[in-house]
């Protein structure tokens, strides 16, 4: 008789200790973080002393004028800035299981464009703010803010954090909106809220259409709440192991 080999079989050993579930934690931790990014950075708005696009020596007197502020306003921006890309992830978890391929979409605009911009743009450590709060030579810090204003690398991240913004959630929000795993206003508070605030030219306004945009994140928020662990999550398993002999007749 010839031998033949044939392909070991996957069996499963019981672990000696048993796997815990984490999933609703994981699930309850990503419903607090949903909603903290836009709120935070719509209280920014609402109470940065800085009206609209101006320039670099208007912003040092705005900041100088109001320098209580400028620690507060360090923290609400550092809470944008640190919970904007789970946030994100949560928004496609809920949306992917109704709209896969536009969530797919979304998503790989957003967190890329997300990505660039949070690790290239400098942060909440801002030029006019340092120049208050450290008491720096207004004249010098002008001229490195403009450097860093016709920096290319700086200008694509630019480019590619409003491309995420706007396109990235815009799709977001409306594959939410079609997932159906949502009420269709929270979709639609996601896609307006977050793709127009970077046009609102005053800053009042631009807090307002974050507003708008944390309510969609919040009804995300809601949405994973409701969740099941098995709707969350695979539950935890051993790893498959192979039996290391080959099997011959």
């Amino acid at each position: 008789m010839i031998p033949t080999t044939e392909p070991a079989p996957v069996t499963r050993t019981e672990s000696a200790d048993p796997l815990h579930d984490r999933r609703g934690f994981w699930c309850i931790l990503l419903a607090i973080v949903v909603p903290m990014p836009m709120l935070a950075k719509a209280v920014y708005y609402m109470l940065t002393p800085v009206a609209g696009d101006v320039t670099f020596k208007e912003s040092v007197a705005s900041f100088e004028a109001h320098r209580g502020l400028l620690e507060t306003l360090k923290w609400f921006d550092a809470v944008f800035v640190v919970t904007l890309i789970p946030a994100t992830i949560g928004v496609a978890w809920v949306a992917r299981r109704g709209a896969p391929r536009l969530t797919t979409a979304g998503a790989f605009i957003a967190l890329p464009g997300i990505l660039c911009g949070i690790s290239l743009l400098g942060g909440v450590m801002t030029p006019a703010l340092v120049t208050v709060q450290h008491d720096l030579d207004v004249t010098s810090m002008a001229a490195m803010d403009e450097a860093l204003h016709h920096e290319p690398l700086l200008g694509i991240a630019s480019l590619l954090f409003i491309v995420g913004i706007v396109f990235g959630l815009g799709l977001l929000g409306e594959a939410l909106r079609r997932s159906r795993y949502v009420p269709a206003w929270v979709g639609i508070a996601v896609m307006v809220g977050g793709a127009t605030h970077p046009f609102i030219p005053n800053h009042i306004g631009q807090g307002i259409g974050l507003l708008v945009a944390a309510a969609g994140f919040a009804g995300v928020s809601v949405a994973l709440l409701r969740m099941t662990n098995d709707d969350f999550d695979l539950p935890a398993a051993a790893a498959p192991e192979r039996t290391p002999a080959l099997a011959t007749s």
